[in-house]
């Protein structure tokens, strides 16, 4: 297991690497500059801003003392916030987004499966058809369809949810429900169709014939095999949760990660830009490390060294 983290981590600093190397030079290799909007100012004040930032070093000197920068954990100053700089930002914005976005993968990863396990259990009947257009629905109607329309027919009448804004725990139920609907829609789906291939097992016809019951041969068998696909998919599905959805958070007026994100890009800010997308990937690339691990627990069919089956 050790040396099977060890790879893992290995794999993920060469990736984190290669993600910052290539936002760093993408970046720079815009068109314009992040202070055109003030073309009308004077050259020496210009010019102060350009070293202030490092900009008129040459490129390679720049990407070194980025590279040096990030891996010391510094991200970099703001350049149109006077106040704070990259790191400030991501440290006030993502806790919002993160608080929305587990609570969405706590709705997705328990009505999903549920869900699906339901539709497989009650194949081609009344409960499966009603699982499967839920679950069609989810899939086919965006996020911020869905949000706009528990604004309207949820917040409204109730008057219970707030429209928008954060604060309580009462902001975080609806947005934490549109962004859940997409990936546990897709969860059901994925859920019924794993669950529908290992009831048609052969070990789960021989646990009935040893005289298991029902819940005991769903539970202690069938859920735990057809599970898996899901658990494969936790990683991607948690990390863009957690970083929360842009729509959403505009819609909802919440501010989170992702309205930092559209700021800075309506502002050409360069640093900033590249600091929320080095923190999406890290992110990214933690949870993906962490369901390696977990799946390998779940599922001791699998080997931890390569080329073994």
């Amino acid at each position: 297991m050790f040396k099977f983290v060890l790879r893992r981590l290995g794999i993920a600093v060469i990736t984190m690497w290669v993600i910052i190397t290539v936002t760093f030079f993408m970046m720079h290799s815009i068109p314009g500059n992040p202070f055109a909007k003030e073309g009308r100012m004077p050259q020496n004040v210009y010019e102060a801003l350009q070293a202030k930032y490092g900009l008129d070093k040459p490129l390679s000197e720049q990407y070194v003392i980025y590279l040096k920068n990030v891996i010391q954990g510094d991200l970099g100053a703001s350049m149109k916030s006077k106040t704070e700089t990259v790191n400030d930002m991501i440290r006030r914005g993502a806790p919002v987004s993160a608080i929305m976005g587990l609570q969405a993968f706590v709705f997705a990863l328990i009505i999903g499966p549920a869900l699906g396990s339901i539709a497989a259990l009650y194949q081609n009947k009344i409960p499966d058809y009603i699982t499967m257009i839920i679950a069609i629905i989810g899939i086919s109607v965006p996020s911020f369809i869905f949000a706009t329309l528990l604004i309207q027919f949820v917040a409204k009448p109730i008057d219970f949810f707030p429209i928008g804004g954060w604060g309580t725990w009462r902001h975080t139920i609806l947005p934490s429900l549109a962004l859940a609907l997409m990936p546990m829609a897709a969860s059901a789906r994925m859920m019924r169709s794993s669950m529908l291939e290992v009831l048609g097992q052969d070990y789960i016809r021989t646990a009935r014939s040893k005289g298991l019951g029902k819940m005991r041969v769903i539970m202690n068998h069938a859920v735990r095999n057809a599970i898996l696909p899901i658990v494969s998919q936790m990683g991607t599905t948690l990390s863009g949760l957690l970083t929360g959805s842009f729509v959403i958070e505009k819609i909802f007026g919440i501010p989170g990660l992702g309205s930092f994100f559209i700021t800075s890009i309506t502002n050409r800010d360069y640093t900033l830009i590249m600091g929320t997308t080095i923190f999406y990937s890290l992110i990214l690339i933690i949870m993906l490390l962490i369901v390696d691990v977990l799946y390998v627990m779940v599922d001791p069919r699998i080997k931890l060294t390569g080329g073994e089956s």
